[in-house]
C-alpha cells in the first residue's frame, strides 16, 4: 500500500505529526488519570473520594494497569483481521473519552450508585485503551516506502509526542483532580482525549489516506501459509528460551518500577515536604519526573551506547545495569525512610523522589535493546504475534506484582516502617537478579545465535532505539505492518 502523498513537514509525511498530536493527547489524558487514581481512591470521603485504604486502592490499580497492558493483543488482533487500524483508533478513542467522563460525573448525581459508575468508567478505559493503543504506532510505519531512511527518526518524533504528553498532563490533569476537585481532573483527560480524537477525524482522511483501511490479515494471509507447517529448528528454539528467560526478568523490573504510580504516588502526597518557595507542589506533578528525565537523558546515552563502539554492553548486560538503577532508585527511598525515623509526622525532602525517578529512569533507558524490538529479532515468524503476547502478559503480571508488593505498606504509622522493607526488599531482589542476569550473560547471548550483532550504528537510530522504551512497556507493538 503506498503512503499518502498530502506533502511534508520538516522533511516528513504530514501524517506523521496528526499521528504525533493524537498519540500526545492520548498519552495526556491516561498518565493524568493514572496519576489521580490512587490518590482518589484513598482520599476521604468528605475530600471527594472513596476513603479506601492503601491496600485496597493498590489493588485496584494492579489490576486496572494488568489489564492496560494485556487488552491491546485483542485490540491489535480485531484491527489486523476485521476492522483496520484507522476505525480501531476511532472507536477505542470514543469509547476512551466515555470512560474518562463517566469518571467525571459528580458523586452527587449518583448516590448509591458510585463505585458501580466508577468501575463501568475503568472498564471503558480499559477497552478503549486496547482498541487505541495498539493501532496508532504501528500506522507510523506505514507513512514510509520500505528502506525509507526517515522511518527511524520518524519513531523518534513520535515517541517525543508520548512523553510530552506524559510529561504536561500530571500539571493540568493532575492540578484539577487534586487541587481543585477530582472530577474536575478526570474531565481534563477525558478533553485531552476528544482533541486526540477529533484529530483523528478531521484530518484522518487528508493525511494518513487510505493506510490502516484495510485489516493487515488481509494482505499477508498468502505469504503465512507455507510457515504453518514448519518445525522449529535448534537456533529457533534457543531464542525462544531467550525470550522467555528475559521476559522473567523484565517483569521483576517493572514490577518496581510501577511503584511510581502507586507506592511513590501515595509516599509524594503523605510524607514528602512538597514546599517550594512558599507553594505546595502537587503531589500528582511528581509523575512528570519520568518522561522530563527521559527527554533530557535519552540523546545522552544513546550517544554514550555509539560512542562505546565495539565495547558497548551486550543487551543482557545492559539489563544487568539497569537493574542496579532500579536498586539504586529504592535504596534512595529508603533513605527517606530513615529520616523519618518512623515518624509519620516528619516530611522528607523531595529530593528523595526526584533522584529515586532519576535512578529509575536511566534503568529504563538502559533496556532499549531488549522489549519488543528483542522479540521481533528472536521470535520465528510463525510463533511472532503468540511470544509477542507473551511478553505483553509479562508486563501486565508486573503491574499486578507491583500492587501486590505495595498493597504490605499498610496504614498510618505502619507505613513508614513497612515501605522501608518494601523499599529495601525490591532494591536486594534487584540486586540479586543484576547477578543472576550477568552470570548467564554470556549464555543467552549465545542463544542469540547472532541477532545481538545487530546493533544501530548512528546516533539518529540509536535515540530512537532508546525513546522507544516507552512505548514498549506501555504494551504497545510497532511491528506490525
Amino acid at each position: 500500500m503506498n503512503p499518502p502523498n498530502a506533502g511534508t513537514l520538516f522533511g516528513h509525511p504530514k501524517g506523521l505529526f496528526l499521528l504525533f498530536g493524537t498519540e500526545m493527547w492520548e498519552r495526556f489524558g491516561y498518565y493524568g488519570m493514572r496519576a489521580l487514581l490512587v490518590l482518589y481512591l484513598i482520599a476521604s470521603v468528605q475530600d471527594g473520594g472513596f476513603g479506601w485504604t492503601n491496600q485496597e486502592a493498590l489493588s485496584l490499580y494492579g489490576f486496572f494497569t494488568m489489564s492496560v497492558y494485556l487488552t491491546p493483543m485483542i485490540g491489535g488482533w480485531l484491527a489486523d483481521n476485521y476492522i483496520g487500524q484507522r476505525k480501531a483508533i476511532i472507536y477505542g478513542g470514543i469509547i476512551f473519552s466515555a470512560g474518562y467522563f463517566t469518571l467525571g460525573i459528580p458523586k452527587s448525581m449518583l448516590v448509591g450508585m458510585e463505585e458501580t459508575v466508577f468501575y463501568i468508567g475503568l472498564a471503558l478505559i480499559i477497552i478503549g485503551n486496547g482498541l487505541f493503543k495498539a493501532n496508532v504506532s504501528s500506522l507510523v510505519g506505514e507513512l514510509y516506502e520500505d528502506g525509507d531512511q526517515r522511518r527511524d527518526a520518524a519513531f523518534t518524533i513520535f515517541y517525543m509526542g508520548i512523553n510530552l504528553g506524559a510529561f504536561l498532563s500530571p500539571f493540568i490533569v493532575g492540578t484539577l483532580g487534586e487541587e481543585v476537585n477530582w472530577h474536575y481532573g478526570f474531565i481534563a483527560a477525558g478533553c485531552g482525549m476528544l482533541i486526540g480524537l477529533v484529530l483523528q477525524l478531521t484530518l484522518g482522511n487528508k493525511y494518513l489516506g487510505d493506510i490502516g483501511v484495510v485489516p493487515s490479515a488481509k494482505k499477508i494471509a498468502e505469504s503465512q501459509d507455507d510457515l504453518k507447517a514448519r518445525t522449529l529448528t535448534t537456533e529457533e528454539k534457543d531464542r525462544i528460551k531467550v525470550i522467555l528467560i528475559m521476559g522473567l526478568f523484565t517483569m521483576i523490573f517493572w514490577a518496581g518500577f510501577e511503584q511510581a504510580g502507586g507506592l511513590f504516588n501515595i509516599y509524594a502526597s503523605q510524607f514528602t515536604d512538597r514546599n517550594l518557595f512558599g507553594f505546595e507542589i502537587p503531589a500528582t506533578w511528581f509523575q512528570s519526573l519520568n518522561a522530563m528525565f527521559i527527554i533530557l537523558l535519552a540523546p545522552f546515552v544513546a550517544s554514550m551506547w555509539v560512542g562505546m563502539g565495539d565495547k558497548e554492553p551486550t543487551s543482557p548486560k545492559k539489563f544487568a545495569l539497569a537493574m542496579v538503577f532500579l536498586a539504586l532508585g529504592f535504596f534512595v527511598m529508603v533513605g527517606a525512610t530513615v529520616m523519618q525515623g518512623g515518624d509519620v509526622a516528619i516530611k522528607v525532602s523531595m529530593l528523595f523522589l526526584v533522584f529515586a525517578y532519576l535512578f529509575h529512569t536511566l534503568g529504563e533507558l538502559c533496556l532499549s535493546p531488549i522489549g519488543l524490538s528483542m522479540v521481533t529479532k528472536l521470535a520465528p515468524l510463525k510463533y511472532t504475534s503468540l511470544l509477542m503476547g507473551v511478553w505483553f502478559f509479562y508486563t501486565g503480571l508486573s503491574n499486578f506484582l507491583a500492587a501486590f508488593i505495595g498493597k504490605f505498606v499498610g496504614e498510618g504509622k505502619e507505613m513508614v516502617d513497612n515501605a522501608a522493607v518494601i523499599f529495601m526488599s525490591i532494591g536486594c531482589a534487584a540486586l540479586i537478579c543484576a547477578v543472576l542476569i550477568l552470570l548467564s550473560a554470556n549464555k543467552l547471548v549465545e542463544w542469540m545465535h547472532g541477532a545481538e550483532g545487530e546493533k544501530s550504528s548512528d546516533l539518529e537510530s540509536k535515540l530512537q532505539e532508546e525513546l522507544s522504551v516507552t512505548d514498549a512497556h506501555e504494551g504497545a507493538s510497532t511491528t506490525r505492518s
